[in-house]
């Protein structure tokens, strides 16, 4: 049975083009690597999508796919560019356009009176055009996000809540808040199987992170059957499931089997003496040794049988 807000999500998507997505301030792995797979699938459905943070991505998710896209603000590059020019009675007989080699060219032909404006009075800026339909992501709190949400100009927007924070306010015109999910990434990556949505290994690879960061590399005892699931999806989509270095046993840690050592010694814990301190070391031993360490040697027994 067709979930019905999956559903609403789906016919939402079919109707409007210009899409907004939304995180909170410093958001976490999880979050970020969530938004992120769900703009670029978005995108692959040739949507308009701008994807945003009050605050600058952090160095720990610096490596997901798809980071040099977030902005700090929603208007994105979705609007119209405006271009103002100094107007006098009589200055301007007419404005047209051209196409030459791939540019757009603005013809503003002068009046009887010609053109009295320089150059430097001509103003451009990006008209504001705000999104149908805004995502917010793994944020409890409206007011999480600072000023990207605007309550006037987003007036005409369907707001869709995805979280699983037992905290999350329940805003918005869809809500899909669950603290049964142990990560939001297995959230979306749910949401984009069901709908269906197309993603690949970026999206995936994403996720996947996103999951392993939120649920301490599936060794939380909480990580929901959800979350492997998901987990198993994305790895047949290409996901590479990350293995880390731990402990000081020169081997690996694997979130589902435990230590696992290495084959060969750690390269990095051999210490290679040089040939000169070998000969130093000989020459100390035979100094050590009796003379006649290497004679032949006689032993009597006092057993007498």
């Amino acid at each position: 049975m067709d979930n019905p807000t999956f559903a609403k999500i789906r016919d939402l998507l079919s109707k409007n083009d210009k899409i907004a997505i939304a995180v909170g301030q410093n958001p976490t792995l999880d979050t970020m690597a969530a938004a992120l797979s769900l703009a670029l699938s978005l995108e692959k459905m040739g949507k308009q999508v701008v994807i945003a943070s009050p605050t600058s991505p952090l160095v720990e998710v610096s490596t997901l796919v798809g980071i040099d896209r977030v902005k700090t603000d929603l208007n994105g590059s979705t609007g119209d560019l405006i271009v103002s020019f100094p107007y006098k009675e009589g200055e301007i007989e007419k404005v047209s356009y051209t196409l030459e080699d791939g540019y757009l060219n603005i013809v503003v032909k002068a009046g009887e009176v010609g053109l009295t404006f320089s150059e430097q009075e001509i103003r451009y800026k990006r008209g504001i055009s705000p999104a149908k339909i805004l995502f917010v992501i793994g944020t409890p709190r409206l007011s999480d996000l600072g000023k990207l949400f605007d309550t006037e100009s987003l007036k005409d927007t369907t707001v869709v809540n995805i979280d699983n924070n037992t905290q999350n306010q329940g805003f918005g015109d869809v809500v899909l808040v669950s603290p049964n999910f142990s990560s939001v990434s297995e959230q979306i990556a749910t949401l984009l199987s069901s709908l269906p949505l197309e993603f690949g290994i970026d999206e995936a690879q994403n996720l996947l992170s996103g999951i392993s960061s939120a649920t301490n590399n599936f060794g939380n005892p909480k990580t929901s059957t959800v979350a492997f699931e998901m987990a198993a999806l994305l790895m047949k989509k290409g996901a590479v499931r990350q293995v880390l270095p731990k402990g000081d046993f020169g081997g690996t840690y694997d979130p589902f089997f435990g230590p696992r050592p290495s084959a060969q010694p750690n390269k990095q814990t051999q210490q290679k003496l040089p040939a000169s301190s070998i000969e130093e070391i000989e020459q100390e031993k035979k100094k050590e040794a009796p003379p006649d360490w290497l004679a032949p040697k006689i032993y009597k027994g006092s057993t007498i049988v």
